[in-house]
């Protein structure tokens, strides 16, 4: 048996006045999504656990099959063990975000989405300017970089940027024992980012320049057990995100390199679809993520988002489900996101989610297309995100039909 994990990033959402009252997936044309529903069975499941934020971190963990109430320690330790950063004992790892700020306003998360050609001489800049013995930084892809700190605090409360665009920064920086060290390296990045060559031609084009970093996110290293150990499962997992190729690390998978994948509007949807069905010739599991109707939710932008939804469906869904019959094996195929990115919001909610499984072994129920009002008359009502790998590899739809505990 083959197994493939298709996850549209915050794709669900709330009804909206430009939809005619739909969410985005109910007014996109997803044909190959609505199949996996209408063929498959599925339902609604509660990703997000009340003791956890609702972000990427913790619902691609529960997806991957992690109980995030045991297994989590923060967001940037996964994106360290992408990278492929090493945290010794009493190294906290941080995320940082590149970001465009106004006085104290923070304007942009994400620095325009700078490239990370662009990025990389700012992150060496800071790396140059602020080294000491205990911080080291690193640069990632276009906005998302990482910070270790040996020995720095590792219980702080942070916001993530893209939660408080447009806000005050000064209402919103990191709390706790040891914060104050944090804050002096936001505010000693300011002056070095705000002179330099890359942000003079970034504003001289008309495009956001990156003069300000975000530190949030930290914790200590996180050691799971493997899928394999698990599920018996050789996989792999394709993202542009740092953070979900290193929970696939963490999981012991290998990380599958498509180029031109970019974690926004413009990736190579068709790349990920290739590469997966090409890798399921060797391995048992592919994790598929596309991260861009996130970026849309984040931006308010709908129209962007159903056609982020659109080219998923197209060229990610319906391109591997095209491909599997020449695998020659029986397959299994999970689709949900890992949230909420209402446009409303601007950022992630904790509401159930739409999922399907689809393929051998998997009888149809009554769902006929894959969104949030279809999904609510699904069989299926799981309490924890945690329980789909385990349908998805071990369980039939009976199996796992009912509150799941």
């Amino acid at each position: 048996m083959k197994y493939v994990a298709l996850i549209p990033d915050g794709a669900a959402d709330y009804a909206l006045d430009e939809f005619d009252r739909q969410t985005p997936l109910a007014a996109a044309h997803t044909p190959h999504m609505d199949r996996i529903a209408r063929e498959g069975t599925g339902g609604l499941v509660q990703i997000i656990p009340p003791e956890r934020p609702p972000g990427s971190d913790v619902g691609n963990l529960e997806i991957f099959g992690y109980d995030t109430r045991v297994h989590y320690t923060g967001r940037a330790p996964l994106e360290a063990a992408s990278m492929g950063i090493d945290l010794g004992p009493g190294d906290i790892a941080f995320r940082c975000n590149l970001i465009t700020c106004d006085g104290d306003t923070l304007v942009d998360y994400s620095a325009g989405h700078i490239s990370s050609e662009e990025a990389e001489q700012l992150i060496r800049l800071l790396a140059e300017s602020l080294r000491s013995d205990g911080i080291r930084f690193y640069p990632g892809v276009s906005y998302r970089h990482l910070m270790v700190y040996q020995g720095g605090p590792d219980n702080l409360n942070s916001y993530p940027p893209h939660d408080i665009m447009g806000m005050s920064m000064a209402e919103h920086l990191p709390q706790g024992e040891g914060s104050e060290e944090i804050l002096a390296l936001m505010e000693a990045a300011t002056p070095l980012l705000r002179d330099t060559e890359v942000n003079a031609k970034r504003v001289e084009a008309g495009m956001a320049p990156a003069n300000g970093i975000w530190l949030w996110g930290s914790g200590a290293a996180l050691t799971l057990q493997s899928l394999r150990h698990r599920f018996d499962l050789r996989g792999g997992v394709i993202s542009a995100v740092d953070l979900v190729r290193g929970i696939g690390r963490c999981a012991g998978l290998e990380v599958i390199e498509v180029p031109g994948i970019t974690g926004y509007l413009d990736t190579n949807y068709a790349g990920k679809a290739d590469y997966a069905l090409a890798a399921l010739d060797e391995m048992d599991f592919v994790y598929v993520h596309v991260e861009a109707p996130d970026e849309a939710g984040h931006n308010a932008d709908a129209a962007a988002k159903k056609q982020a939804l659109e080219d998923f469906d197209r060229l990610v869904v319906g391109r591997v489900l095209d491909g599997l019959g020449d695998l020659g094996e029986p397959v299994r195929i999970l689709l949900t996101p890992d949230h909420r990115t209402p446009i409303a919001l601007r950022t992630h909610s904790r509401e159930p989610v739409p999922f399907a499984l689809w393929g051998e072994g998997i009888a149809p129920d009554a769902v006929q297309a894959y969104n949030e009002t279809a999904a609510a008359e699904g069989e299926l009502k799981l309490d924890h995100g945690h329980r789909l790998m385990e349908l998805l590899v071990e369980s039939s739809r009976s199996e796992g039909r009912g509150d799941e505990g």
